[in-house]
């Protein structure tokens, strides 16, 4: 690539930039029940970070997938949207964490689960809407994560190449889509999932959220990749 060429710093947003894993686990408990299927919390909550196309199939049979699924995802969404989404906060540091990424000469990229119209309310959560000139969403990708369809579609977006970028992200599943995708994969831990998980599918460096991100920006990967 030239030396010009974009380099990315891709955000996942669920459990690392806003505070809405918990919520999410909730929706899905209590779509699930709506329709007869008793999950629980913490059975959710394991699988936060995953869209619906791929958390279904833990917990239901195919068939049910088949018959019911879209039903039931549409249902949660509108539920989520009614009865969760306003209660979504951006964690501390996150703007300021942007502010600097950009400074550095990266591009902030969010690549998210969550469906379009909800990342437009994160990033204003988040305190980020001015700053995010890159984003893709579950309407970008055949496959949510772990395949890495959406890292995927924000590379190309940003117009950078796999050894250009770094996601950072707070679940198992985005290290394992960055790692499908080739991209460095760097993990926080204040969407609630352990070190030892993220570490096992992947990232490199484990920072508690966006302010210790921050704190140590410089000896993190993305100030590395910002150096070369």
């Amino acid at each position: 690539m030239p030396d010009d060429a974009t380099k990315a710093a891709i955000f996942d947003v669920d459990g690392t930039l806003v505070d809405s894993v918990d919520l999410h686990a909730r929706a899905w408990v209590e779509a699930l029940g709506h329709f007869g299927h008793e999950v629980s919390f913490a059975a959710a909550r394991s699988q936060i970070g995953k869209g619906g196309d791929q958390l279904l199939p833990v917990f239901l049979p195919p068939e049910v997938v088949a018959a019911r699924g879209e039903e039931i995802q549409e249902f949660r969404g509108t539920l989520f949207k009614r009865d969760y989404l306003d209660r979504v906060r951006g964690f501390p540091g996150v703007r300021a964490l942007f502010e600097r990424v950009i400074a550095a000469g990266l591009r902030p990229v969010l690549a998210s689960s969550a469906k379009g119209d909800e990342l437009q309310v994160y990033e204003r959560a988040a305190g980020i809407a001015d700053l995010v000139r890159v984003e893709t969403s579950s309407d970008d990708a055949e496959r949510t994560k772990p395949f890495p369809d959406i890292f995927r579609a924000a590379l190309d977006r940003a117009g950078a190449a796999a050894s250009q970028a770094v996601v950072v992200g707070d679940s198992p599943f985005d290290a394992q889509a960055a790692g499908g995708a080739g991209i460095t994969a760097v993990g926080v831990l204040c969407g609630g999932f352990p070190e030892a998980d993220l570490r096992a599918a992947g990232c490199t460096e484990i920072f508690a959220g966006p302010e210790d991100l921050l704190a140590r920006f410089e000896g993190s990967a993305l100030a590395r990749l910002a150096a070369t």
